[in-house]
């Protein structure tokens, strides 16, 4: 039975008959592709996205635009203006979210690197939620609403209750949690019991959401006593995540929670029963459904996992980075990025870890470049859009690297024989 549902049967062309199982639609197939292709592709998309930031970082450097207007009567200035305008961003960047060599010591050094780790925790944990989802052939693109929900209920335990210390952070995040979880299963429910196409329903939710949390700032239970600001009151101390390298760094206990979501998504995906229904339906949910497996309850257990993920990112922000308050921009994008974090690590639970420190590394060095050697900020928006495109393009990856379509026959390679495989052999397969 496994090997029924690992693989989709192919197409004949033919009517599926009553015991025949519905192919899924090409759409779907092309969802199914740019969600979990190869690594390779991944790392390429990189590559090609980083190459091009490379020619407009060039042509918008001041130096290169002034010894291009005699380029034809000495290139070379124009190259090594070039060169200098590309190196020295990407080495800003490199010291913004790496490593520094101009500080004295390792330990002031390496804080870059702190910060690109601060920057990828709810990074990590919205893309592994967005992954989750991918696996099931859920779009799952209201992390925003999922986030602010998250935020909210548990920011309104983390400043409104007097619990003891390590028990009021443990309720904090665990409501958070479960905010996240039920607003991403009230779209896993709207799709089982009604046919709601999830990306509908997630944008929805996602409006409901940011009003409702806005109306709570201003006139609700989130608001600040005395304050005409919509922000909600700083978090207790006892509800807030304790730094794991000292004050001096802003890294806290939510990357290590971070890091064990991951191993958490990785046994649930690979390991669990679970794991494999929903890995089942993703492939082909009709022949799931014939194999007895309840693909709308599926749906609903995908989304609630989903939605628990991505309010993890979104109670990290309220006990981890923003403790002082928070407003309705809480979720400062991250909803809407760790779709490309999702994609960039093919939906694989350690792909979207590594692709989540990737794109925090930007996030800490682009403020580097821009402040170090002028670079606009929005190159590093252009680079992170362009890994989204060529992600989504994987035949135009192939071709620019002359790469081989998966499936397709290698020259010189004999083909196979057929086996003729007897109907007694069949009932016995």
């Amino acid at each position: 039975m496994s090997e029924t549902l690992q693989t989709p049967p192919v197409s004949s062309g033919k009517p599926a008959g009553p015991d025949q199982p519905d192919q899924p639609s090409r759409a779907y197939q092309v969802f199914r592709e740019i969600t979990t292709g190869n690594a390779i592709i991944s790392v390429l998309a990189v590559l090609l996205a980083l190459l091009v930031g490379a020619i407009l970082i060039a042509f918008t450097n001041e130096d290169v635009q002034k010894a291009s207007v005699y380029f034809f009567s000495r290139p070379g200035d124009t190259v090594v203006a070039a060169w200098n305008s590309v190196s020295g961003a990407y080495s800003a960047l490199f010291q913004g979210s790496i490593y520094n060599f101009r500080k004295p010591d390792f330990a002031s050094g390496i804080k870059p690197l702190t910060e690109t780790l601060t920057f990828a925790t709810p990074l990590i944990a919205a893309g592994l939620g967005v992954a989750l989802g991918f696996r099931v052939g859920l779009f799952n693109i209201g992390g925003r609403g999922q986030m602010l929900i998250a935020a909210a209920l548990g920011g309104w335990v983390a400043f409104a209750l007097d619990l003891p210390a390590g028990i009021h952070l443990v309720v904090a995040l665990v409501v958070g949690v479960a905010g996240g979880a039920l607003w991403g299963g009230i779209v896993g429910l709207l799709k089982a019991r009604t046919g709601a196409h999830e990306v509908i329903t997630t944008i929805m939710l996602n409006y409901v959401a940011y009003y409702l949390v806005s109306y709570l700032l201003r006139d609700g239970f989130l608001k600040t006593p005395g304050s005409n600001n919509p922000q909600s009151p700083a978090s207790k101390p006892t509800a807030v995540f304790p730094d794991l390298l000292g004050p001096a760094y802003n890294l806290h206990l939510g990357f290590i929670l971070v890091i064990i979501a991951t191993i958490f998504t990785w046994w649930l995906l690979s390991r669990s029963n679970l794991g494999f229904q929903f890995r089942a339906v993703g492939l082909n949910p009709h022949a799931a459904r014939v194999a007895g497996i309840s693909v709308n309850r599926m749906y609903v257990y995908a989304m609630l996992f989903s939605g628990g993920l991505v309010g993890l990112a979104g109670i990290n922000q309220v006990l981890g980075t923003s403790t002082s308050g928070f407003d309705a921009g809480i979720d400062s994008g991250i909803g809407f990025d760790a779709i490309t974090v999702a994609l960039l690590g093919r939906s694989r639970p350690w792909g979207v870890f590594a692709a989540g420190i990737l794109f925090g590394a930007f996030k800490a060095g682009g403020f580097s470049m821009q402040a170090a050697e002028g670079v606009p900020i929005d190159i590093v928006l252009i680079v992170q859009s362009l890994i989204v495109l060529f992600i989504a393009a994987p035949p135009l990856v192939r071709a620019i690297f002359r790469l081989p379509t998966p499936g397709q026959k290698t020259p010189g390679a004999k083909t196979p024989r057929k086996r003729t495989t007897t109907p007694t052999e069949a009932v016995a397969s």
